[in-house]
């Protein structure tokens, strides 16, 4: 078999006469015979001179188009419609500078929290700024060994609500959403057990937090009533109908003034054409009786 001579053996530069010497192609390299001692070496193969170019210049890139500014934004959230900015509901929640935010999903407002009070307590830390101790007037006041910890409440509510066809009984947990963000508990403590002893764990702005440090309110919550008075819109239940507190027209109102879900209907300065809703008293229900008058929403937490 003959040897396949490569495309380089024969430089493309190499002049004549070294072609000439060149092993011919068809030989393989290993039957040369060695030169011997009389005999002259091969002569070496002149290679003419290669002219030195210089390197190909790299191309300037073309720098690409800078993506719009608007791309790298977050989308916007759409701002409330004129309807839904003069809506009682979102213009209570507006009132305080928190950390909740209404929105509108089809026929519920989704309300966003963290559960955190606006105002001092003695279960926030005593390293926070707004750590106060207690200074109340319930001499039985005893501190759960709970602190307050922001945890996020997402309440569904509906944007129409409407008188349920049978009741729903409250939750354990979040039943609605006061206007600074801090979930309503309802009348009982864990396991539906009476607030009698727990009732004396509230701090002097009437809540507390639970085993996982959500803070929340059973009873008035006074630092809201302090702020906007004892009759004024304080939050909301999740079937949409509207808390104020236990004033009425200048009257403090009992639990036998309400009905048995502990509210009642008529005109109200948020709601002139009437509305039913409930009202915080000093006694027990204290917000909700029975359950809810119309059909809740939802809650995450």
């Amino acid at each position: 078999m003959q040897a396949t001579a490569t495309p380089t053996a024969v430089p493309p530069t190499v002049t004549r006469a070294a072609q000439l010497t060149a092993v011919p192609p068809t030989i393989a390299a290993t039957a040369i015979p060695a030169p011997t001692a009389t005999q002259a070496p091969p002569p070496t193969p002149i290679q003419a001179p290669t002219a030195t170019l210089p390197p190909p210049a790299t191309p300037t890139p073309t720098p690409a188009p800078a993506t719009p500014t608007a791309t790298l934004r977050p989308t916007p959230t759409p701002a409330p419609t004129a309807a839904a900015a003069t809506n009682p509901l979102v213009a209570a929640f507006a009132r305080l500078s928190t950390s909740v935010t209404v929105r509108q999903e089809g026929g519920f407002w989704v309300i966003t929290s963290n559960s955190t009070p606006n105002h001092p307590s003695p279960y926030f830390p005593r390293t926070d700024s707004r750590y106060q101790a207690y200074n109340g007037t319930n001499l039985q006041y005893a501190q759960n060994p709970n602190q307050i910890v922001a945890t996020t409440l997402i309440c569904r509510i509906p944007v129409e609500p409407g008188r349920a066809a049978s009741t729903t009984a409250t939750q354990g947990g979040p039943i609605g959403i006061a206007i600074n963000g801090v979930p309503f508990f309802n009348q009982y403590a864990a396991m539906n057990a009476p607030l009698t002893m727990e009732i004396n764990s509230f701090d002097q702005y009437g809540g507390h937090p639970q085993q996982f440090g959500q803070y929340h309110y059973h009873v008035e919550p006074t630092a809201l009533t302090a702020q906007f008075g004892k009759g004024a819109l304080l939050g909301y239940l999740l079937d949409g109908f509207p808390v104020y507190g236990p004033e009425e027209n200048g009257r403090t109102l009992r639990s036998s003034d309400l009905d048995a879900n502990h509210g009642h209907t008529h005109a109200t300065a948020e709601y002139p054409n009437g509305i039913y809703h409930y009202h915080f008293t000093a006694d027990n229900p204290y917000l909700n009786g029975t359950g809810f008058y119309g059909t809740p929403g939802t809650t995450t937490r």
